[in-house]
């Protein structure tokens, strides 16, 4: 198998919908050096100009918020069949770790985020576009569960947070993103999840044969 991407994969869908589940059943179907992934939410930017009071006040459901620049830049290095240092970003301090995480380059390359859609730049260099929808509902108790246990939030800093920007900016930007969407995967119904993914890793396999 070739070491440089043949296939980009772009996963998008609000908070909570269920796209690094997508991804992981994605690369089940595959050995581990068949595939590679980059999360969009390790590129947000790092703000040391910022207390950490500031940091916690930050839109981090805008556009503005991610380095786009730097995944593009890992995008094309993958494709040249270059490794990546991918950001490893700490949610509880709103940083930049120290640490770096390399991400080699493989035959199939899966890129995920809730706003990957939004900038067209990113679009581009996606091959297949898929869009995770998922019921609002569904989406909040996840991200409530998720925050309050892996990224020691309380739950009236998440009820805050999601009235005051995750929803409006779901509104905004995710939820209209769908329109480029190449496939849409209805999350949460079973069958057609599994009919969705079977075509899809069809698709893989083709790619990397």
């Amino acid at each position: 198998m070739s070491s440089s991407p043949s296939l980009v994969i772009g996963i998008a869908g609000g908070s909570g919908a269920g796209k690094s589940t997508i991804a992981g059943r994605l690369a089940e179907a595959f050995p581990p050096e068949a595939i590679a992934t980059l999360e969009y939410d390790a590129y947000y930017r790092d703000r040391p100009d910022l207390d950490a009071h500031a940091r916690s006040e930050v839109n981090y459901d805008h556009p503005n918020s991610l380095d786009t620049d730097l995944l593009l830049e890992h995008v094309a290095a993958l494709r040249r069949g270059e490794a990546v240092e991918r950001p490893v970003y700490d949610f509880r301090t709103h940083r930049r770790s120290a640490e770096t995480q390399t991400i080699s380059p493989s035959p199939i390359l899966i890129v995920e985020g809730i706003l990957l859609f939004v900038d067209a730049r990113v679009r581009e260099v996606l091959d297949i576009c898929l869009f995770v929808d998922t019921d609002a509902d569904i989406r909040a108790f996840r991200r409530v569960r998720r925050d309050m246990e892996s990224r020691g939030r309380t739950f009236d800093s998440v009820r805050k947070q999601y009235y005051a920007t995750v929803r409006p900016m779901h509104l905004e930007f995710v939820e209209p993103s769908k329109r480029w969407a190449d496939l849409i995967i209805p999350e949460g119904n079973g069958g057609n999840l599994d009919i969705a993914l079977d075509v899809l890793i069809e698709r893989m396999r083709g790619a990397i044969s």
